[in-house]
């Protein structure tokens, strides 16, 4: 982020939606919500280029002129997230293809195929026009690269796709015998005699082979991924020392952010929980914790968020009062270093009509204008937290090889990947405990305990990594569905976990899923022990061969087996847990951990829709409930109305 020391607040700004008579209005308004930074050009391309090869850059000239006259900095987008009209016309094979075959038309955003080469070659030429017009301009900032990656079309399958990912291929494999060896083509004939033979993963008969599918997610991310840093390498050239950004979903599936995060010089996010999910809030959290890590601790900053209701859930529910507020506030707790919003204008035409903005349809005479700028105005004083890191002794591995390994069919169970993440979150949230979430393979030192939850792919490297954490006097805790299958996807043989089992002391011989309806937790379990309660979604037949059993399941295909072990492992401890355990056993699991690992608390006993995290010298308590609550966060007494948030001083906290 830019080293001047306040918290950026503004919005994506849209004026080719609106008459130049407005602009002035704008401006003006901006400054009274204290507005530092507008978001500008997002998805001007057909403005800036109206037809192919002529610009038009005198509205953005004057947009920029205003917003500078008006002391508002820009974070000037590259307008390449969805070409013009013409564009398409021109280049009807640049369309993205469905799995299914179905060629997606113009009409709505994000038409085009990553693999296109006619995409990539008029969306550089927009970016060198752009980058080299602006580049030294007094209002610039930051660069915003093209939007939301992958957000409508994350995979095409197109006959561009598909030469683009026979290249990927020979560059992973090398050769077609090692691409055969790690798919396991002997298996339903399908050996392939030359790369050049194989297709993307379309719609087939039955089961796709599962290396190919996991293959064809990770050349997908990289395709775009490709993209963003062609962009990056033209704004470079024109303009080496402004930051560059592209604005994350947080667990978005289609692109490994962990692959990202390198080419953006500061990580943004766009975060949209649902106010009618009273849960939403633990989600929120822990995307904000791995934006925060993406960045390797990092400030980041908040690119996008609603001020009321979205426009594209069946039910577009209104946030509660104060919400806005409170989530705004827990974005900088854990990390922003910005809070910007989509949009600065609600439009009157278009599919986002009722998408809210920071100036409602009803305009700046309205309770959410005030609220707003209320919020600008508290920003102001919160500068002291600029640049400050968020402490946090635990962490929690989060990979996106296995969450689309685990989306595939032809598995145990369906698991669903993110939902089970944040189980394992939740408890040390309702404790007041900040967690760090990590990459597989990171580096643990300097965490006194390590979650890695549902971690189905697995490489040897990353399971010696976490052997050696251990060893050194780390604390781990591994779960069901974990260490599986290698990167090719290929199963750990001999008892799944594979070299982790002389770390946990245990192997797992058979799986035993409960699963209910469409993956949820269901099959109720109950275990006995020290963490006597109930469990559900999965059951592990357990072989324990050097750990304490510190729970059984008391019934289910695994009665009287082991459910949860533990095992002192040179200087350090390792647990492994055979199912999902219910919150409240969660709970007393993670009491007893965060005791062995001396890891301090917050809340002296789990508190539920309240979230506390320290960050510089402020502490910040959120109440994301719709009831008032009193309650004793380190010692002190803190009284929250609904949906309210304080910030106190760190000091004796």
């Amino acid at each position: 982020m830019p080293t001047d020391a306040r918290i950026r607040y503004g919005a994506d700004y849209n004026p080719e939606q609106w008459p130049q008579d407005v602009w002035d209005e704008d401006v003006r308004l901006m400054r009274d919500a204290h507005v530092t930074t507008a978001t500008v050009g997002v998805f001007s391309w057909s403005r800036l280029e109206p037809r192919p090869g002529e610009y038009d850059f005198a509205w953005l000239d004057d947009v920029m002129g205003r917003l500078h006259a008006g002391g508002v900095r820009v974070v000037l987008a590259t307008a390449t997230a969805s070409p013009p009209a013409w564009f398409s016309l021109r280049y009807p094979d640049s369309l993205p293809v469905t799995q299914d075959g179905v060629r997606l038309a113009f009409g709505s955003r994000q038409h085009y195929s990553p693999s296109s080469p006619d995409y990539r070659r008029h969306a550089l030429a927009l970016v060198e026009q752009v980058a080299s017009r602006y580049a030294d301009h007094p209002a610039l900032e930051m660069w915003h690269v093209n939007n939301e990656y992958g957000c409508q079309v994350s995979r095409s399958y197109d006959a561009h796709s598909a030469a683009a990912f026979r290249t990927w291929l020979e560059r992973r494999y090398g050769s077609v015998e090692e691409l055969n060896r790690a798919w396991g083509t002997e298996f339903w004939s399908q050996r392939y005699g030359s790369i050049d033979e194989v297709g993307v993963p379309s719609a087939a008969p039955a089961s796709r082979n599962p290396t190919q599918l996991i293959d064809f997610r990770r050349f997908s991310s990289d395709a775009m991924l490709a993209l963003h840093r062609a962009e990056v390498e033209v704004i470079r050239r024109h303009s080496p020392d402004v930051p560059i950004t592209t604005n994350f979903m947080g667990f978005f599936e289609g692109a490994d952010y962990w692959a990202w995060a390198p080419y953006v010089d500061v990580v943004s996010d766009d975060a949209y929980p649902d106010p009618a999910d009273p849960a939403a809030y633990v989600r929120l959290a822990a995307e904000r914790d791995l934006v925060r890590g993406l960045g390797e601790g990092r400030p980041w900053l908040l690119m996008e968020q609603s001020t009321s209701a979205v426009n594209w859930r069946p039910r577009n529910a209104p946030r509660p009062r104060g919400e806005h507020r409170a989530q705004s506030l827990q974005a900088v707790a854990r990390g922003a270093d910005g809070v910007l919003h989509f949009q600065w204008r609600q439009s009157a035409s278009g599919a986002e009509r009722f998408h809210s903005a920071m100036v409602p349809h009803a305009g700046p005479d309205s309770r959410l204008f005030r609220d707003v700028a209320a919020l600008g105005e508290e920003l102001t004083g919160l500068s002291d937290l600029v640049g400050t890191p968020v402490p946090a002794r635990v962490a929690v591995v989060m990979d996106w090889d296995s969450w689309w390994a685990l989306e595939q069919g032809a598995l145990p169970t369906r698991v669903e990947y993110v939902e089970r993440f944040c189980d394992w979150y939740a408890p040390f949230l309702r404790r007041g405990v900040t967690v760090d979430v990590v990459r597989a393979g990171a580096d643990l030192v300097g965490y006194d305990l390590v979650v890695v939850p549902v971690q189905h792919v697995a490489r040897r490297a990353d399971l010696d990594a976490l052997d050696a954490y251990v060893r050194g006097g780390g604390h781990l805790v591994v779960t069901y569905a974990s260490a599986i299958v290698d990167e090719d996807l290929r199963i750990y043989l001999g008892g799944y976990l594979g070299p982790l089992q002389a770390t946990l002391g245990v192997r797992v011989e058979e799986l035993a899923p409960t699963a209910g309806p469409g993956g949820s937790p269901g099959g109720g379990l109950r275990l006995a022990g020290d963490l006597a309660g109930a469990a559900s979604l999965w059951q592990d037949v357990l072989v324990v061969e050097d750990a304490q059993v510190v729970a059984t399941f008391a019934d289910g295909y695994a009665a009287g087996g082991a459910a949860v072990t533990r095992r002192d492992h040179g200087d350090g401890v390792a647990w492994y847990v055979g199912t999902q355990p219910s919150a409240e056993v969660l709970d007393a699991l993670v009491d007893r951990l965060l005791t062995d690992a001396d890891v301090p608390a917050l809340f002296p006993s789990p508190v539920v829709g309240v979230e506390a995290v320290r960050r510089g010298d402020r502490l910040v308590v959120v109440n994301h409930t719709g009831e008032p609550v009193t309650l004793d966060v380190a010692g002190r007494t803190v009284a929250l109305a609904p949906h309210d948030a304080q910030i106190l001083p760190a000091n004796g906290a």
